[in-house]
């Protein structure tokens, strides 16, 4: 994948981006929002920086990342962060940090087996999504009803080898079809997934919110296969699929221990905020471009972040059986995973640091060193 870095002009002022693992052609600046205890007026000179790139910050399987910088929380634990978002046919977040372009890296947990497939030290540092928040929607005359359905389809994903693309060959490989039964193009998302679902380039596209939704109320296209919670993920694909997290080289996090858990502090206590709020209070929290805009009104938006909000873990605990479906996934579509151990793709210690420092319970089920 050849993609092309989009950097944030300042501290919190990003790239608007609707492509999960890939970015969309629109492009609007996020102010910083509200403050935690007031602490967005706080001195930040003497606080450490780091730079964070997500994938498609405006989607809301992202969501955490900016409004970790609306509430005020990166400055609240004494670091600041500079946000910026990947943009479609650019650098990948995850392929900006593992080249050292950014610091650290907003995206799918799977890049760390990836990465580290081929001799790269990428590890996860807290776990924010159970499910990838994902649906394949296709359009009515498809008549796709299942992974088997794919058959002789043309699905859009955000890009050629992202995480969309290796999350469709594993659904379809659970039914007994290969990649090379259906026709796979990259159609980003946001207006351009749209588009694609509309002039017929594509039967399906797998997308998430507020994408979904949009589709929905322009009737081009139907919910196919569910894997927007971690509900639908078990049903779909037989276990939890841990998805949006924290990811860094292993050698920048051993010489940036305390800025690294500063970053992890302000995103589990956002996790908080995000199980103690409603849909709705989030939504009032973002960006205005990033809850209404020429694809989405921010009612669609809430309704779609009230129906899918289950795929947000209220800890960062990386959740037992998710890397092993990982794990699975990866060998289905041709991974070589014989070198990489599952202990070594993620870490708990930062996120149950964060929980003691401010007292909260871990609520999920943690994976071990064996997944």
């Amino acid at each position: 994948m050849k993609r092309t870095i989009f950097a944030a002009a300042a501290v919190g002022a990003v790239a608007l981006s609707l492509t999960a693992c890939g970015g969309s052609n629109n492009a609007a600046p996020a102010a910083n929002g509200g403050s935690a205890s007031g602490t967005a007026a706080a001195d930040t000179s003497s606080m450490p920086t780091v730079k964070m790139m997500v994938g498609g910050i405006d989607k809301q399987i992202y969501l955490p990342y900016q409004l970790a910088q609306q509430l005020g929380y990166y400055q609240k634990y004494g670091v600041k962060v500079e946000l910026s978002t990947e943009q479609q046919g650019g650098v990948g977040a995850e392929d900006a940090m593992a080249s050292g372009q950014v610091d650290m890296a907003g995206a799918w947990y799977v890049h760390t087996v990836d990465f580290q497939s081929k001799g790269k030290n990428v590890i996860n540092l807290v776990q924010l999504s159970g499910a990838p928040g994902e649906r394949i929607m296709c359009s009515p005359k498809a008549n796709v009803h299942s992974g088997a359905d794919l058959k002789g389809k043309t699905v859009g994903v955000t890009d050629l080898g992202s995480g969309t693309d290796e999350l469709t060959q594993f659904i379809a490989a659970k039914a007994g079809i290969s990649k090379n039964d259906y026709h796979t193009i990259a159609v980003g998302a946001g207006a351009t997934a749209i588009a694609a679902i509309q002039r017929g380039s594509a039967d399906c596209v797998m997308t998430t919110q507020p994408t979904v939704g949009a589709l929905e109320s322009k009737n081009l296209a139907v919910p196919a296969i569910d894997l927007a919670t971690s509900d639908g993920a078990k049903a779909a694909l037989g276990g939890t699929l841990p998805s949006a997290g924290l990811l860094a080289q292993a050698d920048w996090v051993k010489s940036h221990e305390d800025a690294a858990q500063k970053v992890v502090n302000a995103l589990v206590d956002t996790m908080h905020w995000i199980s103690t709020h409603s849909a709705a209070e989030i939504a009032d929290k973002l960006p205005a471009d990033f809850v209404q805009n020429s694809t989405i009104t921010k009612d669609q938006y809430v309704a779609g972040l009230n129906q899918d909000k289950a795929q947000f873990l209220p800890d960062g605990i990386m959740p037992a059986g998710g890397p092993k479906v990982i794990f699975d996934e990866e060998k289905t579509i041709g991974v070589d995973t014989s070198k990489v151990n599952i202990a070594d793709t993620f870490t708990q210690k930062y996120a149950e640091a964060a929980l003691k420092l401010e007292g909260y319970t871990a609520v999920s089920t943690p994976a071990g060193a064996d997944g």
